[in-house]
C-alpha cells in the first residue's frame, strides 16, 4: 500500500513537536490569502502547509504529547472510525469555514474568534489522539 507507506513516511516528520506546533500556531495563516485576495499569498501559505509535515527531522522518542496526538491521528486516519473524535473534526471544519467567510467579508473581530475557537477545538482533538494511541497501540 503505497498511501499507507507516504502516510508513515509523513507521520515520522509530522510527529516532531516543532512540526505540529509550528503548523498550529500557523492556523491563522489560512486566512491570509482570502483576506487579501493575492495569489502570492495564497501560495505561500499551501508551500508552508505542504513542506511542514516533512521539513522537521524525525522523532527520537515519543515523549513529548504533541508527538504521541500526531501518532494518535495517525492511528485514527487508518482506521477512521466513527467516534468522537470525527464529529470534533467535523466540528472544526465547520468552524474553520466560519473563520474563511469571515475573513472574505473583512470581519476581522470574527474571522479571530472562529480562528481561535478552531484552534481551541484542534489541542481537545489532539488530546483525543493522545487517549485513542494510549488505548488501541
Amino acid at each position: 500500500m503505497a498511501i499507507a507507506r507516504m502516510r508513515r513516511a509523513m507521520f515520522t516528520r509530522h510527529a516532531n513537536p516543532w512540526s505540529a506546533w509550528s503548523r498550529w500556531a500557523s492556523t491563522p495563516l489560512v486566512l491570509l490569502p482570502v483576506w487579501t485576495g493575492r495569489r502570492a499569498h495564497a501560495l505561500m501559505a499551501a508551500i508552508w502547509f505542504a513542506l511542514n509535515p516533512v521539513i522537521f527531522p524525525k522523532i527520537n522518542d515519543e515523549r513529548s504529547w504533541a508527538t504521541r496526538a500526531m501518532l494518535g491521528e495517525e492511528l485514527w486516519i487508518s482506521r477512521r472510525p466513527r467516534d468522537g473524535a470525527a464529529a470534533l473534526s467535523m466540528v472544526t471544519s465547520l468552524v474553520a469555514v466560519v473563520a474563511l467567510v469571515a475573513a472574505h467579508r473583512h470581519r476581522a473581530g470574527s474571522a479571530a474568534v472562529a480562528t481561535a475557537t478552531q484552534m481551541a477545538l484542534t489541542l481537545v482533538y489532539w488530546q483525543q489522539m493522545v487517549r485513542y494511541l494510549e488505548r488501541h497501540r
